[in-house]
């Protein structure tokens, strides 16, 4: 269970990513293509090409870490 702080935006990709990216890949995506800062404490919301999937990351500023499920 995900339980995100008050005012946690959340970005949600619109084209599917390819699955195989890590998270150097999809950080790579979050600045290039949805022009943002990875590092901010928002969640970005990916999904896979046959929709069937999802990852989310997000950079927890608390703890200076990556999440991702």
């Amino acid at each position: 269970m995900i339980h995100p702080s008050y005012g946690v935006q959340i970005f949600v990709a619109t084209k599917p990513v390819d699955f195989r990216k890590g998270h150097d890949g999809l950080v790579a995506l979050v600045q290039s293509h949805l022009k943002k800062k990875p590092f901010d404490g928002a969640v970005y919301v990916f999904r896979a090409k046959r929709a069937d999937q999802l990852k989310m990351i997000w950079w927890d500023t608390s703890l200076s870490k990556w999440h991702s499920f």
